[in-house]
């Protein structure tokens, strides 16, 4: 009883197959106005898995941590940034977050100063970026030293 019952299945799923190997497919190409695809970045518009691991400082060129993640609400909008601040090697670092609106993002290399007391010259940690380079910012400023955010609550994932 079990083997005609296996065997009728076995009959009609081949029988579907051949149908649907019988069929042709019929391909159709959707136009896609020139004015919605863009292939060109748009000043202010960054690639959001480039923002992860770029470098924060504060107002005094120190940095102070890297990005570690992005919260984003229900509306679209990123409203917080992880930053990941101390440790060594990712050993011992803590994750705290920020407000989008209170982190500067510029676009030119962090300027160190080097010299001796009477002279100093102000040089730039790598060359000027590439149009390629354009899809996220350099590094971001927080007006906040690297003790004032170890300081503040863990983020718990």
């Amino acid at each position: 009883m079990i083997a005609k019952y296996l065997a009728t299945a076995l009959l009609g799923t081949s029988l579907f197959a051949g149908a649907a190997m019988a069929q042709t497919s019929t391909t159709t190409t959707n136009k896609v106005d020139s004015a919605t695809a863009s292939t060109v970045s748009h000043q202010g518009q960054w690639r959001s898995s480039k923002l992860i691991g770029v470098d924060v400082y504060n107002e005094a060129n120190e940095k102070i941590g890297d990005i570690a993640e992005l919260i984003i609400g229900k509306n679209g909008n990123v409203e917080q940034v992880i930053l990941g601040v101390g440790g060594f090697l990712g050993i011992g670092e803590q994750n705290v977050a920020v407000s989008f609106d209170k982190l500067k993002w510029v676009n030119e290399p962090v300027p160190t100063a080097t010299g001796t007391s009477t002279t100093t010259t102000t040089t730039t940690t790598r060359p000027v970026r590439s149009a390629d380079e354009q899809w996220y910012p350099d590094h971001a400023v927080l007006a906040a030293t690297k003790d004032q955010l170890k300081a503040m609550t863990p983020f718990k994932y």
